[in-house]
């Protein structure tokens, strides 16, 4: 499923979580954010290995992709809290989503993107 300017953010995060559950794999919100235009972040995870963080940005295009974020995993699970933390503070319209499935920024990709 592409992802249309017209899609709120609760459905995208819905489609995802669909998606991810049909494939056989765990797709958790861990913080929900504005139904509508929330910015959405996915926490992507490989059996319960974090794999990294990415958020849907708008592209140059008029659409949307998925682009990597937050520290990276050799900075270890803290830096990640921290960092999702300050994100919460500054923007309390966030979405955060949780995919613990193989390939999971593929998933995330194909819906978000």
């Amino acid at each position: 499923m592409a992802a249309d300017a017209r899609l709120t953010s609760a459905m995208l995060v819905g489609a995802l979580r669909r998606r991810v559950a049909a494939a056989g794999g765990f797709a958790t919100i861990l913080v929900k954010g504005d139904v509508i235009s929330g910015v959405i972040l996915v926490q992507t995870l490989e059996k319960g290995r974090e794999t990294g963080l990415f958020e849907r940005v708008s592209n140059f295009a008029g659409g949307y992709a998925l682009m990597r974020c937050g520290p990276s995993i050799e900075e270890g699970p803290e830096a990640l809290a921290q960092y999702v933390a300050r994100r919460r503070k500054s923007d309390p319209d966030l979405w955060i989503i949780e995919l613990d499935i193989p390939e999971a920024e593929r998933f995330a990709v194909e819906t978000l993107g």
